[in-house]
């Protein structure tokens, strides 16, 4: 798979209407931040996952408006680390692959805990496994939509 040139957002097959309009702009708004306080990107991944996780946790104990916020921040800094890895010409196949385990632990572990708090844990299995399809139908599509334009 190839990397996107630095400084480049990477070229979808379909929008998507809130990443666009709410969560790029504050990703891009926060990057010259994080530029200037030299944060790796493998270190915003890390602050994602630990937002994530961390909203699980609060989710686990009932309280929803909390894990709501964290889940918020979490998805402003995954946006951010591949804005930011853009900017600095650091984008590698690894930190890709960081991202995208991060991604998978918390949506596990959000799932876990909405199957705690439900009482529903097969439903939450359901609903686990049909978002991780779907997320990689959506990155084979991508991929494939980049490889037959040459992007």
């Amino acid at each position: 798979m190839s990397v996107t040139a630095a400084g480049a957002e990477p070229r979808r097959a379909g929008r998507e209407l809130v990443l666009e309009l709410v969560f790029r702009p504050l990703a891009n708004a926060l990057v010259p931040l994080l530029v200037r306080a030299k944060a790796p990107p493998p270190l915003v991944v890390l602050a994602n996952a630990a937002a994530g996780l961390l909203a699980a946790l609060v989710l686990w104990r009932g309280q929803l408006v909390g894990a709501a916020l964290l889940l918020q921040l979490k998805t402003l800094l995954d946006n951010a680390d591949g804005a930011l890895a853009r900017a600095t010409g650091r984008v590698t196949l690894t930190g890709r692959y960081l991202d995208t385990i991060a991604d998978l632990v918390v949506n596990a572990a959000v799932f876990a805990a909405l199957a705690h708090v439900t009482g529903q844990p097969v439903l939450a299995a359901a609903a686990f496994l049909a978002l991780t399809v779907v997320l990689a139908v959506d990155f084979n599509v991508t991929w494939l939509y980049r490889e037959a334009r040459g992007l």
